[in-house]
Parts: structure tokens; C-alpha cells; sequence
């Protein structure tokens, strides 16, 4: 298998989770399951960092996922 394909898979597998658990999360915020929402939240953010640091998504990105997904769970009641 040539590098670029293993990189590509690689850097799939590694969006496919940082998708499903902004999902998760945006579902929960719906649910009202804010007391969860809270508890998940530090994964999204370590999920995010990590897509970062190895340069699957840009850090500024990563940066307002994290805001944005944060002042959702501000605008909760």
C-alpha cells in the first residue's frame, strides 16, 4: 500500500471519529442531557487536540469546534 493511501485511511479513520462525536454531543445538547453533555466534553476536546497535532485538521479549526461546541452547551438551559 502506497504512504499517501495509508495517510488518507489514516487521517479518515481520525475525522470519522471527531464527527461522530460532535454527533453524540449535539444530539445529547438536543436531548436537554446536559449533565452528560458536560461529562462528554472533555473527549471532544482531546479528540480535537489530537486531529490536530497530527495535522489532519488545522489547530484553528480545531480551535472553534471547541468554542462553538462549548457555547452550545452554554446556551442550554
Amino acid at each position: 500500500m502506497r504512504s499517501n493511501e495509508r495517510k488518507h485511511l489514516h487521517n479518515r479513520a481520525i475525522k470519522s471519529v471527531l464527527r461522530r462525536q460532535e454527533k453524540n454531543f449535539r444530539d445529547l445538547l438536543v436531548a436537554g442531557k446536559k449533565d452528560e453533555a458536560v461529562k462528554s466534553l472533555p473527549a471532544i476536546h482531546s479528540v480535537c487536540d489530537k486531529a490536530a497535532k497530527s495535522g489532519v485538521i488545522p489547530r484553528s479549526t480545531a480551535d472553534r469546534k471547541k468554542s462553538r461546541l462549548t457555547m452550545a452547551l452554554g446556551r442550554l438551559k
